[in-house]
C-alpha cells in the first residue's frame, strides 16, 4: 500500500513539475538528496557501530546480565504473568535496556525474541497475551536516556548544539512510557 502511495506522490510531483517548467529543479534534488542520503546514512552506520560495539561488549562481560536481574522488580511488576527466570524475562530487559540507550536498532531482535518466549506462555495462541500487549505498549513508547539518532541527524545537519534536545526527549519519552504503563495496569483490571 505504500508503495503505491509513495509512486503516485512521486509520480504527481514529476507531473507537476513537468507542467509548470520546474522539471530541472526535480532532477536537481533528487540527486542532492540521494548525496545528503548516502552521507546521513554513513553517518548513522558509523554511530550504529558504535554503539551496538559497547552494547556487545557489555554482554560479553555481563552487563547486560547484571542489569537485567536488577531490573527483575520491575519486570515482576509489568509482567505478573511470566515466571521468573522464564526466557522472555531476560529479552525484554535486553530489549528494555537498548531502547533506554537510543538503541532502538538494537531492541528489535530481543523484542522479537521476547514476543516469541512470550508466546509461548499464551494459552490462546489467536490473541495476544497480557504481558504482550503490555511488552508492546511499553516498547512503543520506550523511555530514552540518549536520542542517539536524533543526535546523529542534528550532528549531520550542522546544528550549533545537537544534544540541547537531549532533556526535552526525555521528560517526552518519560511522560510517554508512564501513560502506557498506567494505560496497560488499568487495561490488565479491565480485561480478564
Amino acid at each position: 500500500m505504500l508503495n503505491k502511495i509513495w509512486s503516485g506522490m512521486i509520480l504527481l510531483s514529476v507531473i507537476v513539475a513537468a507542467f509548470t517548467g520546474n522539471i530541472g529543479e526535480v532532477g536537481t534534488a533528487a540527486i542532492t538528496s540521494s548525496k545528503e542520503a548516502i552521507t546521513l546514512g554513513l553517518t548513522l552506520l558509523g554511530v550504529i557501530s558504535l554503539w551496538t560495539g559497547l552494547m556487545r561488549i557489555g554482554e560479553d562481560a555481563g552487563m547486560m546480565d547484571g542489569l537485567a536481574k536488577k531490573m527483575k522488580p520491575l519486570l515482576r511488576w509489568l509482567f505478573p504473568d511470566v515466571p521468573d527466570d522464564h526466557p522472555a524475562q531476560k529479552h525484554i530487559a535486553t530489549n528494555f535496556i537498548a531502547n533506554l540507550l537510543g538503541l532502538g536498532w538494537a531492541a528489535t531482535p530481543p523484542g522479537l525474541e521476547a514476543m516469541k518466549s512470550l508466546q509461548t506462555l499464551n494459552p490462546d495462541k489467536q490473541r495476544a497475551s497480557k504481558a504482550m500487549c503490555t511488552f508492546m505498549i511499553v516498547n512503543m513508547s520506550s523511555l530514552q536516556l540518549i536520542p542517539i539518532n536524533m543526535l546523529a541527524y542534528r550532528a549531520q545537519y550542522g546544528s550549533a548544539n545537537p544534544s540541547e534536545i537531549v532533556g526535552p526527549a526525555i521528560l517526552a519519552t518519560l511522560i510517554s512510557t508512564l501513560v502506557g504503563v498506567a494505560f496497560a495496569k488499568i487495561m490488565e483490571r479491565v480485561v480478564r
